[in-house]
């Protein structure tokens, strides 16, 4: 399996691929190969920066020679006016590398400032707030980075880390019996030691999972704060419960303040917005 670094050069070396093509015609015809020069990630907006790291990855990829001078780490709260980095190279590096290291920085960015206000929001409770797989093709693992940038808590990264039966996954194995069943037997065939988190629907499933056993975590999918609250008090700690479905920003505090450890929140990576910067000669 591919390391996070790996995954990254690949999605960096795609993503030069998709932008500069045979070249960047519009510097190579205007901007000769050796002058030098300086830019600046300029902070356009209020919010948590994240994606410095992967922004000097971005660099050093595609010039090694480029040198980046970081004022502002991952994680702090910036405002309009600051300045993050000073790169110094090529200035046809500088240009060429810009729009992709500002696409990468906006995102995760915008992502780990929505994070950090849902995590405010759930300050005082023992609840987190977890990502899910609701994630860009290929920039999953930068994605949930930047959840984790503004106080996130990952949840599973993909398919192969985590066992997650959820509804489709117990309609097709014939009910909840024969899906944890599978489950185990699967994991001591292949070998595997994997946590188990379970999807109910309804009270009679989760009284169904509670007989039965042999899982982490309940995942609670659409109930109310009411019903969120009295399956907590029938789970009586003895697994971890997982609220997802439907839950907003505005509703957030009402399904923590029911005891349950983690809010999965699909919005946190499938709806942001990205965070205003500009990267403008100095």
């Amino acid at each position: 399996m591919l390391t996070v670094e790996e995954l990254n050069d690949r999605l960096i070396d795609l993503a030069f691929a998709e932008d500069i093509g045979d070249g960047d015609h519009t510097t190579l015809c205007c901007i000769p190969a050796d002058v030098m020069g300086k830019s600046k990630l300029l902070i356009k907006e209020e919010g948590i920066l994240a994606g410095v790291e992967i922004a000097k990855q971005v660099f050093h990829r595609f010039d090694p020679e480029m040198q980046v001078e970081v004022f502002i780490e991952d994680g702090t709260r910036v405002k309009p006016g600051d300045v993050a980095m000073i790169v110094t190279g090529r200035i046809q590096s500088l240009l060429q590398t810009e729009r992709l290291m500002l696409n990468i920085m906006q995102r995760m960015s915008g992502i780990a400032t929505m994070t950090a206000r849902y995590v405010e929001r759930l300050k005082g409770t023992k609840t987190r707030v977890l990502d899910t797989r609701k994630t860009t093709p290929g920039m999953r693992m930068l994605e949930k980075e930047a959840v984790k940038i503004g106080g996130g808590v990952n949840h599973r990264i993909g398919l192969f880390d985590m066992i997650l039966l959820k509804d489709n996954h117990v309609d097709f194995s014939g009910g909840i019996a024969n899906a944890i069943n599978r489950c185990h037997e699967y994991l001591k065939a292949k070998g595997k030691d994997l946590k188990i988190e379970i999807e109910v629907r309804n009270f009679d499933e989760l009284n169904e999972v509670l007989n039965i056993g042999g899982v982490h975590r309940i995942m609670l999918d659409n109930f109310t704060p009411e019903n969120t609250k009295k399956a907590v008090e029938m789970v009586a700690g003895r697994y971890e419960v997982e609220s997802s479905g439907g839950i907003t920003f505005d509703t957030l505090r009402d399904y923590a303040e029911c005891g349950v450890d983690f809010i999965s929140v699909g919005a946190l990576t499938h709806s942001v917005m990205g965070l205003d910067m500009s990267f403008k000669a100095c």
